[in-house]
Formats: C-alpha cells, structure tokens, sequence
C-alpha cells in the first residue's frame, strides 16, 4: 500500500513529462527523458521511504518511552527500528489512541501466557558465544512538558515478566554454570567447584544471586537479571541491590541475560548501577537511554 500510494503521488508528474517527450523528434532524446524519469521516480520514492523510517521509529519512541512498553520495541539496534530520542510529542496521542483501539484482549492473554510462561535454563551449544557488549549509557532528548494521557488499559509486560520466579531462577542456574565454564575454560577448576547459587542456597535477600570469583579469586557477587525480550529491556532492581553495588563496589557485578528463550546473550558491568543506566528513584526501574 505504501509503495501504491508514493507511485501514485509520484505518476501525475511524470505523465505530465511523457506529454512533452512525446513532442521531441529525436528517438534518443525521448530516451535519455525516459531515463531521467525514472530517476526522478526513483528519487522521489527514496526520499519519502527515509521520512517513512522517520515515522517508524517516531512511533517506536513513543511506545518505548511512554506507558505502552510492547513486545516488539525493545532490542538492539539490528533488531528492528532503533527509537528517535527527540520524537514529537504529537504523535504520543495518537500513539496512544491507536493501541488502546487496536489491541486486543487475545493479543494480551497471549502476551500475558508468553512472559508468565515457566523457564527452563538452556544450555547453548558454544558459552564463548554468549557474552556481547553492554549497550551504550546514552541520554536522549525528549520533551518532558507532555501531557500525560491515561488509558484504562495498560499492558506492562516488563513488570509482569519480572514477576515470572521460574524465568528468574532458570537465569540463575544459566550464570551458574556460565560462570563455572568461564574459570574452568581459564584453568580454574578448584574455583568453578566453589561457585555458589546463593539465592538458592541461603534465600534472596543478599543483594546477589551468584557467588562466584575473578581468576586472582576475588569474590565476584553476581545479580542476575533475566528477560526473553531484546538487549535494551529495561529491569527492575531493588534498593537493596542497588545500595550493595554501592558499597561492593569491585565485588558487585550485574549480569544481564535477554533472548534468554531463544538464544541467551549476557552482558554485564561492575560497581553501582547508577553509573551505567538510568535508574528511576520511584519505581527502581533501570534503562539505558
């Protein structure tokens, strides 16, 4: 349809030409006009395909920002549309407007069914795979004078998924046995025997999840943060965890899985978290631009 509409727009201007090349006597200057047609056509539709992008990731923005965190939004910068920090305000009311119409309540029970889903740790074919680098702290523009727009309807399927204990747990077990690999793999094989799940066996609460050790065998407190979704999922973290990396600070390390039902990637950073995302001071929701 879109391809439709900028030929379309594009065609009255070139049927306007062909009327005047059809006046030339020359066979090869009606040619080389011919030729210069398609290229306007061909400009013409290049042009409004980057406006077209524009928008996408206008609209992703908003999504992403705002109350509507969807599904498809969050990855990496291959993954789809990368969100523009300085969207336009006006289209969060039609953002809005459009998904409280258009979603519908068998799309949230399937979301719902997917991020409450009980989790199993996979183990990858290849460990050496699975560390990539974390994203970039960035700020972005944005335009804090919006109106905030309400809706009965709010659908935050990152706060429903870090209430998914098995999908938690089953990212625990994943860093246990990364982090065992990792030491082994170096020649640290009477510490990977000594990487502990803490969490499990001496209850939450420590401010970590995994005991494990750097290869000079310094203890490395590991809080693991697990989502199915893409590499830029904002998380949840508690105050808790946050004053430990604080006060732990070359101890402390925060383990990122994401894809984690597809193909678990990690990444991860040492000492307090404020210093590597954004960290709203009401909810303790973490994000990185």
């Amino acid at each position: 349809m879109v391809w439709c509409n900028l030929i379309s727009d594009t065609f009255p201007s070139i049927q306007m030409r062909r009327q005047i090349a059809g006046t030339m006597s020359s066979s090869s200057t009606r040619r080389q006009y011919r030729l210069a047609e398609v290229a306007l056509a061909l400009a013409t539709i290049r042009k409004s395909v980057a406006e077209l992008t524009d928008k996408v990731a206008d609209y992703c923005a908003q999504i992403k920002q705002r109350e509507f965190r969807g599904l498809w939004v969050y990855g990496d910068d291959t993954s789809g549309y990368k969100p523009l920090g300085n969207y336009q305000d006006l289209l969060y009311k039609v953002v809005a407007d459009r998904l409280k119409v258009k979603v519908s309540d068998l799309f949230d029970r399937a979301a719902l069914a997917a991020v409450q889903m009980p989790a199993a740790a996979p183990l990858p074919a290849d460990f050496a795979k699975v560390l990539v680098e974390p994203p970039k702290f960035s700020y972005s523009a944005g335009e804090p004078t919006a109106p905030k727009i309400r809706s009965a309807v709010k659908r935050d399927y990152i706060d429903r998924e870090a209430r998914n204990a098995s999908l938690g747990q089953a990212g625990e077990e994943f860093v246990v046995h990364y982090e065992r690999w990792r030491l082994i793999s170096g020649g640290y094989e009477r510490l990977a025997n000594k990487v502990e799940h803490v969490a499990k066996t001496q209850g939450d609460g420590l401010g970590y999840d995994v005991l494990s050790f750097d290869t000079t065998g310094k203890h490395r407190l590991i809080e693991v943060k697990t989502t199915s979704f893409g590499k830029e999922t904002p998380f949840f973290i508690t105050r808790n965890e946050v004053d430990l990396s604080r006060s732990e600070v070359d101890h402390f390390h925060l383990y990122r899985l994401f894809d984690f039902r597809k193909e678990p990637h990690l990444f991860s950073f040492r000492g307090p978290v404020d210093k590597h995302c954004h960290l709203d001071p009401i909810t303790f929701q973490a994000h990185f631009s």
